[in-house]
């Protein structure tokens, strides 16, 4: 889909910047009352939702989509009741807003508070799975902004239909529903032009693949958190547990393929490749995944040369986002750590051993936002990590790192009392 007739971005962005105004001022119990109508409104449209993003999978069967990029787009009566789910559990979540994150009296009597306030116009730019579109509302809602919504061409029915159903709420609570506003020119040339709203957009958030993100990152005139892309890592140690990396590699590589929390690449430590690898390799040869191997695989486990491919310098600093995965040997630690800081998109990596000094040096030697010792890197979530639903998982440094949540849509400003005091 491209420019749809009558569109208007800016006066998306006016009536998106009058409701953050509103927004702004309503309390916990009134913004807790129109995320559980929406919530309540999910699950009663859910027929109508799944009937608007059938047309969608249909499109993009059509258009040879991949099976894995397909799942994300898939809606079925599960994915919408855990959609409902998770505005609930934002619902219930405490509110930071107003939270008084210091309080300082100064030597002249003035009393200086730095306090929580909502950052204003949020604007997410993300592709294909229409879950994106409640978490993003629910948690820009939470904290007291309003939100700009731009999906992809590929999701546009699905989105429209879960806008339509949020906004019903909404105004059936005697919310605002510019609270919530769709893009639904899906063109390119609105993509850049929202990039470059700053007068009514504060904060931009894209949620994709690496173009897309890079794209938004080069383009857009108004600050950016970067989510990223995920090559993400497990290092088997040389004291690990085999069927404890068997079953988390299992689970890190195949349970989902096509997020950004998948494992996309292995490391071996060489003391246990010849015992280690054939086990991971037969689990993971059941899902039917390509393994793409570097030059030490062959020549350590060469009774496996015939069912692997050999890896290249790319094929280790790619997200495959489906049945593939590259696998490396290495002979120590810090080797671990030097091949994934070398190849990272610092989003989230894991180091499966018994010892706690190894452990140690992998989690604070990994420069990634989530590093893990014994567990997938599914986790990396803001469900699992108990944040409700998320916005997404920066792989930058400032403002916000990992999975965002609600305090990670907030700003704050200084309130300073006084009783007369002027600057001398």
């Amino acid at each position: 889909m491209g420019a749809e007739s009558g569109f208007d971005l800016i006066e998306t962005g006016r009536l998106a910047k009058s409701a953050a105004y509103i927004m702004g001022a309503l309390s916990t119990e009134e913004k807790n009352r129109g995320l559980a109508a929406v919530a309540t409104a999910l699950e009663a449209e859910c027929a109508s939702i799944l009937s608007e993003n059938a047309k969608d999978v249909e499109n993009a069967k059509n258009a040879g989509t991949p099976p894995a990029m397909i799942d994300r787009l898939l809606l079925n009566e599960k994915r919408i009741a855990d959609m409902a789910l998770s505005v609930r559990q934002v619902c219930n979540l405490p509110d930071p807003v107003g939270d008084v994150l210091s309080k300082t009296e100064r030597p002249n009597g003035l009393l200086i508070e730095k306090v929580r306030v909502p950052m204003g116009v949020i604007g997410i730019i993300y592709e294909s799975r229409p879950n994106v579109t409640s978490d993003a509302f629910s948690l820009c809602f939470k904290t007291g902004n309003a939100v700009i919504l731009r999906g992809g061409s590929d999701a546009i029915n699905s989105n429209r239909a879960i806008v339509e159903v949020i906004r019903k709420a909404l105004e059936s609570v005697d919310i605002t529903s510019d609270a919530v506003q769709l893009v639904t020119d899906t063109s390119r040339q609105t993509a850049s032009e929202m990039m470059k709203l700053d007068k009514y957009i504060d904060l931009l958030i894209p949620r994709g693949g690496a173009g897309l993100i890079r794209n938004v990152v080069e383009t857009a005139t108004i600050p950016v958190i970067e989510t990223g892309t995920g090559n993400c890592h497990i290092f088997v140690d040389e004291s690990a547990d085999i069927n404890m990396a068997v079953n988390i590699i299992y689970n890190a590589k195949t349970q989902r393929m096509g997020v950004c929390n998948a494992c996309e690449s292995l490391l071996v430590h060489e003391k246990i490749a010849a015992a280690a690898i054939p086990a991971i390799c037969a689990k993971l040869k059941t899902k039917d995944i390509e393994i793409r191997a570097g030059q030490r695989v062959f020549s350590l486990v060469p009774e496996l040369s015939d069912e692997m491919k050999t890896a290249t310098e790319e094929d280790f600093a790619t997200e495959f986002l489906g049945p593939v995965i590259s696998l490396q040997i290495v002979s120590d630690v810090r080797e671990a750590v030097e091949h994934i800081n070398r190849y990272t998109t610092h989003h989230s990596e894991a180091i499966i051993t018994k010892s706690a000094e190894n452990a140690e040096l992998f989690l604070n030697g990994v420069d990634s936002a989530c590093v893990y010792h014994n567990a997938s890197t599914r986790f990396t979530d803001g469900f699992e990590f108990g944040f409700g639903a998320e916005i997404g998982i920066s792989t930058q440094k400032l403002h916000a790192r990992g999975p965002m949540g609600l305090c990670e849509l907030t700003s704050y400003k200084y309130k300073v009392y006084g009783n007369g005091q002027v600057r001398g």
